[in-house]
């Protein structure tokens, strides 16, 4: 029966090999990366909204710099009118 090889383990090999990280640095930055290209875009538009929310931006500014930022991740979304940014964030 051939060995079983967790999930991403030639990924944390490459790491592991191409970085000063050990073993299990390299698996948690994996699994960090994974998780963030994981997030939903109603999730990444609540967690910024709250990040820049928290630095003492005004709405206004925030839904501007959010719809900014959208097309610009991995995959990105469709277009998101600034109402529809702000229906996710309150409902």
């Amino acid at each position: 029966m051939p060995e079983r090889r967790p999930p991403y383990d030639e990924l944390i090999d490459h790491l592991v090999r191409s970085t000063a990280l050990q073993r299990g640095e390299a698996a948690r930055v994996v699994l960090d990366v994974l998780a963030y290209f994981d997030e939903t875009t109603e999730e990444f538009v609540r967690r910024r909204h709250r990040e820049m929310q928290s630095g003492g931006g005004t709405n206004a500014e925030i839904f501007e710099r959010i719809a900014a930022e959208l097309p610009h991740r991995a995959v990105a979304p469709p277009e998101l009118s600034l109402r529809q940014l702000r229906r996710i964030v309150y409902g």
